[in-house]
Order: C-alpha cells, then sequence, then structure tokens
C-alpha cells in the first residue's frame, strides 16, 4: 500500500510525478529532431543541382564557377583559355559543381546541359559545337562532352581519358581545381590543332627514403648479438686473468 506522510499526502503521487519526466523528455526530443529534418531537408535540397538550376542558355561567361573554388585570377586565365577555342570554332566551357541532385551523375548532367543549351539555338547563325568540362567538387568527379559534330576530332576514348586522368590527377593530389581545368584545356587544344594526343599525365613515383636503422629482417639476420656477448666476455675475463698472473 502507498504510504502517506505526515500531512496526509501520498507519497505515490510524487512517483507518479517523476516517472511522467520521462515520456515528456521523449516527446520533446523526438519534436525537436521533427524540426530538425523540416528545416535541414529543404536546405539540402535547395543546394543539389540538376540541369533545370543552371542557366536555360549558355551564359555570356565561359567559366560557370557555382562551386566558387576558382580565384579571380584562375579564374580570369581559364576564361582566356576558354575563349581561345573558339578559332576552333568550339564553344569550351568550364562548370564546377557543390553537390548533385540525387540519382544525377556528373555524365547525366553533361548530357542534360548539352541537350538544354543545343535546344534553342539563337536565330540568323549557326552555333559553334559545344564542349563542356564539369568538377564536382564534393566528390572530386570529373566530366568532359562534347556535341556530336565534336566526336570526329575529340573521340569519346580521349575525353574519357582526360577527365579520368588529366583532370583527376590534380585532385587526387590536392583541391588544384585551376590545375585540373588547365592541364584538360591544353591537351584538348593540342588535338583540336591537329597535334598528336600528348596522352595521360605521368604520375611522379615518391622514392623511397634511405634509413640507416636496420629492418627487423635485417637484425634477425645478423650476428652482432653473439658479438656482444664475446666482448662481454672478452672484457670480464682478460682483467681477471690479468690480475691472477701479476697477484702471484
Amino acid at each position: 500500500m502507498p504510504e502517506r506522510s505526515g500531512n496526509g499526502r501520498l507519497v505515490a503521487s510524487c512517483t507518479m510525478v517523476l516517472a511522467s519526466v520521462t515520456p515528456l523528455r521523449r516527446s520533446l526530443l523526438s519534436l525537436v529532431l521533427a524540426l530538425a529534418l523540416v528545416l535541414v531537408a529543404p536546405v539540402a535540397a535547395a543546394l543539389a543541382v540538376s540541369a533545370a538550376d543552371l542557366p536555360p542558355r549558355p551564359p555570356a561567361e565561359h567559366v560557370l564557377d557555382d562551386a566558387k573554388v576558382l580565384s579571380r585570377a584562375g579564374k580570369a586565365e581559364i576564361e582566356h583559355q576558354l575563349e581561345s577555342f573558339s578559332t576552333e570554332r568550339v564553344d569550351a566551357r568550364l562548370i564546377t559543381l557543390t553537390r548533385l541532385d540525387y540519382g544525377l551523375g556528373l555524365d547525366g548532367l553533361a548530357d542534360q546541359l548539352l541537350e538544354r543549351w543545343t535546344a534553342d539555338p539563337p536565330a540568323g547563325r549557326s552555333p559553334d559545337p559545344l564542349l563542356l568540362l564539369l568538377i564536382d567538387t564534393q566528390t572530386r568527379a570529373t566530366a568532359i562532352a562534347a556535341q556530336a559534330p565534336l566526336d570526329r576530332q575529340l573521340p569519346s576514348e580521349l575525353l574519357e581519358s582526360t577527365a579520368a586522368t588529366t583532370m583527376a590527377q590534380p585532385l587526387r593530389s590536392g583541391d588544384r581545381y585551376r590545375q585540373a581545368a588547365v592541364d584538360a584545356l591544353q591537351r584538348l587544344a593540342t588535338v583540336l590543332q591537329g597535334g598528336e594526343d600528348p596522352g595521360e599525365p605521368v604520375i611522379e613515383e615518391t622514392a623511397a627514403v634511405v634509413s640507416n636503422i636496420p629492418t627487423r629482417e635485417e637484425t634477425s639476420s645478423s650476428n652482432a648479438f653473439t658479438w656482444v656477448i664475446v666482448l662481454l666476455v672478452v672484457g670480464t675475463v682478460v682483467p681477471m686473468l690479468t690480475w691472477w698472473v701479476f697477484s702471484r
């Protein structure tokens, strides 16, 4: 039976009040988590990029640095390099992104952009075929896509190799986005101008540092321990023999 306190109130009522605190805390925690999901989900969705989030037509600038990873000088250098492709009648562009829409790959985005930016060409003139270089800064993924007339000069094998090696190598060794774009554009420009493909970048192998510390295998095969024992015995026995001879 529940006990009564001195003033006649049931002690069990205090226990019931304390027991009701835990469900209250759980309800508050569930409410906070629900509010967090409601607030965070739209922000994450807003950061994701698809072709519909990019300009409907090719912008005036050839560098679309949506990820904001290029310095002013680096952006100007790449812009000048992209504009030089116009001499080969190619509309080359670089796009950097921070996050792709769920289920959308970089190659898929490149194909969507090609379709979106060529669907409604300007009247009165035939635009140069598009060459798109894309970088996903979140995953450091790279992709290159070219419009159909360019596949004779820039075959798909060359584009895939340039994206997977020439662009990817500077990103694997550090966030060198400017270098990735510059190296890729130089390789593609050489081929467009009739030159031989420079090929994939050479990966420099770091030479192993020579150490004076012996390895475990060298230590186990060494007879240094035997020499230490011999020297200790000689250093102990010889003085004793010397003392014994001269003490007689």
